[in-house]
Formats: C-alpha cells, sequence, structure tokens
C-alpha cells in the first residue's frame, strides 16, 4: 500500500493527471493527518469547488486512523531525528508512523521533509513530477 501525502492530494486537485504517479492496482490510501490540513484549507479559504473535490475523493479513498501503535511508531522517529539534531514537521512525522502501523511500504510525496523521515523510519518515498503552478 502507498500512502498519499498531503503535498501530493493538493496537486492532485490542481491536475488530475497526476493520478499516473499511482501505479495499475496499487492499494493506495490517505492518513487521518492529511484529512485535517486538506479539509483545514478548504474550510479556511472557502471554496466550494475544492470542498466538492475533496468530500468526492475522500469518501472513495481508506482514511489511516492515528491509532497508539502509530503515535508509538511516530514517537519513537521524532526522538530520533531530534538526538540527530534533525528536526522536521511534526504532521508529516505522524503521517509516516500511521503509514508504518498501517503496513504501507511507500508514501509518494512532493515534500523533501519525508526524504529526512525515510532515513529514520524505514519507508519508501516515491517522488512525483511536481506540476508547474499557474
Amino acid at each position: 500500500m502507498i500512502v498519499l501525502d498531503t503535498s501530493f492530494l493538493i496537486d492532485f486537485f490542481r491536475n488530475e493527471n497526476l493520478n499516473s504517479a499511482i501505479l495499475d492496482g496499487e492499494k493506495s490510501a490517505v492518513t487521518v493527518i492529511s484529512y485535517y490540513e486538506i479539509m483545514a484549507g478548504v474550510r479556511r479559504i472557502k471554496s466550494p469547488k475544492e470542498e466538492k473535490f475533496f468530500t468526492h475523493f475522500f469518501s472513495d479513498i481508506e482514511i489511516l486512523d492515528l491509532t497508539l501503535p502509530a503515535a508509538e511508531i511516530a514517537s519513537d522517529i521524532g526522538a530520533r531525528m531530534a538526538l540527530h539534531g534533525n528536526r522536521v514537521n511534526a504532521f508529516d512525522i505522524l503521517i509516516a508512523g500511521i503509514a508504518l502501523a498501517h503496513h504501507a511500504t511507500e508514501i509518494l510525496t512532493a515534500d523533501t521533509d519525508f526524504k529526512e523521515i525515510s532515513k529514520y523510519a524505514g519507508i519508501e518515498v516515491r517522488e512525483y513530477d511536481r506540476p508547474e503552478r499557474a
């Protein structure tokens, strides 16, 4: 299973051709953290188009929960990174912990924090060609 990070979801909204970044037959999911990040942004900017798109999108994909095991994994990753002076966005560490707790093998993202997290987390990071922003 591959977890779609928030950066991918935003870019996918802007360019649905990015679905080619997900391999045929590959199971994909998102985390409750990405759900929060997306929906908080949608509600902040009050975009009916984005709200409709993401409401539909989230109804059709598995949303992985933040469980106690996921929090344990994330706290271990965060602690090891901090011991090495490597600090990144805590939400990204939670996303990695959730992905690992749910047995995901990869995270699809354009966020460079995940490259650092992968050094401590043992999860693969798949990057995609980010579309040009208008």
